[in-house]
């Protein structure tokens, strides 16, 4: 049953279509590099990219590999049959005046996504997954009366991820788009760099006091954060309820999202399917996949989340630490590497070195690292996480040791910083330094018998400082208190 909104009793209805951009090298009909990212405008196209007469598209068979995973990572399988059709609407940015994508029989049907809300896990449907070009990109100077166009992006391959109706929170929406996200990334399917658009999210909302009966809904367009996707559906609900708790009436429109103002605005009417008129592309010939083909893209698939997760479980990390060490693939590369030759407490302090050096605006699921590199810094990191486990180091020089390593400090830096910060710990050697401290320093030590327990830092201070910063703090402590019999 949905929940419903508690202040007027409204149920939320959620769908989300997802763009997928695929990480080919061209695109999806035309030998054009697919990478405009540092591209200047209206570089990166070919008279298939400008819908020039006569142009004939080919097909990008990678795209259909990189389709084939994600329907395995959409715990799906790829179509043995589809086809192409072409979707007409009439803008600047769309030259040949249709788009050439998949209706009537795309690559993906069905499949599901697991999500993690409140504690639950919640199954959201998927309805289908379909493959087509991309547009291009439409600017509008601000204070200018004309609008640019940049067609580099025309004839990107994208995977258009259509999900069932199943989400009724702005919190189960942004844990879908997360999961969504990181299944394509893990599956390898595409570079994943919101900033750019890679992955894009339409958002269909609409609100009914009927759990049975969906009211009109508003989309919202071209959403590219999971924090947006959350705030973009609070505040529809709230702006769908508005409308209706004043006795008005919901516009079937397509919405933008204003990230200055924190809300959405009218752009169009949305459009229904018979406006596109579909009808079969008559220069592509269906997808046929055979079993071969399929069973070779199964045997291919990388690791995804749920193993990955269940792997981190195993060394008790918290579940909230894991969904950050997954949305972290660098770190991520270190923990793993560290279960495979460190001890459960070592691993976890990897994971902890990697997350608390993490800067703020640090990408995303950034690129692939060496491995080799990783395997050499796994065994410093590990190597100093014995260390502060033994009481050789403390935690804060553990961690500032860590950082250098993870920002590429020399070898003879860390081996500089290592011997500078280690700490004595040998009992022996604190045990005469704290008699002496104490025989310095009577009056303190009568202090702390007589229970004033803040004395106990400043012995602990001058062992420190006779020790020239050397002593392990923990254990000086523990032996002043046994020496002078309190607990």
């Amino acid at each position: 049953m949905p929940k419903q909104n508690t202040k007027k009793g409204y149920v939320p209805t959620i769908g989300i279509e997802c763009h997928v951009q695929l990480k080919t090298k061209t695109k999806l009909f035309a030998a054009v590099s697919n990478d405009a990212r540092e591209a200047r405008p209206n570089t990166l196209v070919s008279h298939i990219c400008l819908g020039m007469p006569g142009a004939l598209p080919v097909l990008n068979k990678h795209a259909i590999e990189l389709v084939a995973k994600a329907a395995f990572a959409l715990k799906a399988k790829p179509q043995k049959f589809s086809k192409f059709d072409r979707k007409h609407y009439f803008y600047p940015d769309l030259p040949k005046g249709y788009q050439i994508s998949q209706f009537a029989r795309p690559l993906i049907i069905g499949g599901e996504v697991d999500i993690l809300v409140d504690g639950q896990t919640k199954k959201i449907g998927i309805t289908r997954a379909h493959l087509e070009e991309d547009a291009g990109k439409n600017t509008h100077p601000a204070g200018a009366d004309y609008s640019l166009v940049d067609l580099n992006r025309a004839g990107t391959p994208l995977l258009e991820i259509v999900s069932e109706p199943d989400m009724h929170s702005a919190a189960e929406a942004k844990a879908y788009v997360n999961e969504l996200y990181l299944l394509m990334k893990y599956a390898d399917v595409t570079e994943g760099d919101l900033y750019h658009g890679n992955v894009r999210f339409d958002v269909n909302i609409s609100i009914s006091k009927d759990s049975g009966k969906l009211g009109n809904r508003s989309e919202i367009k071209n959403l590219n954060s999971f924090k947006a996707v959350e705030k973009a559906v609070e505040y529809e609900i709230k702006r769908q309820t508005k409308v209706l708790e004043k006795g008005g009436k919901i516009n079937q429109e397509t919405r933008g999202w204003d990230e200055a103002k924190q809300k959405t605005f009218a752009q169009r009417t949305k459009e229904e399917a018979h406006d596109y008129r579909y009808f079969p592309d008559p220069d592509i010939p269906p997808v046929v996949l055979d079993d071969e083909f399929i069973s070779k893209i199964k045997k291919s698939m990388p690791t995804l989340p749920d193993e990955i997760r269940k792997k981190l479980t195993g060394l008790k990390l918290d579940g909230k630490i894991i969904e950050e060490i997954l949305n972290s693939p660098d770190i991520l590369d270190e923990v793993l590497e560290a279960a495979n030759t460190a001890k459960p407490e070592d691993v976890r302090n990897v994971a902890f070195y990697g997350l608390q050096s993490k800067q703020p605006g640090d990408d995303l699921l950034a690129g692939v690292q060496d491995k080799d590199l990783v395997k050499d810094r796994v065994k410093i990191l590990t190597t100093i996480s014995g260390m502060q486990n033994s009481g050789q180091l403390s935690s804060t020089s553990a961690k500032e040791i860590a950082f250098k390593v993870r920002a590429g400090a020399e070898e003879s830096e860390v081996n500089n910083l290592l011997d500078s910060k280690k700490q004595v710990s040998d009992e022996g050697e604190i045990t005469k330094i704290v008699d002496q401290v104490i025989k310095d320093n009577a009056k303190a030590a009568d202090d702390i018998k007589n229970g004033e327990v803040k004395a106990i830092g400043f012995l602990v201070g001058q062992v420190m400082k006779e020790s020239k910063g050397k002593a392990n703090p923990g254990l000086a402590q523990k032996l002043i208190k046994k020496q002078l019999g309190v607990s």
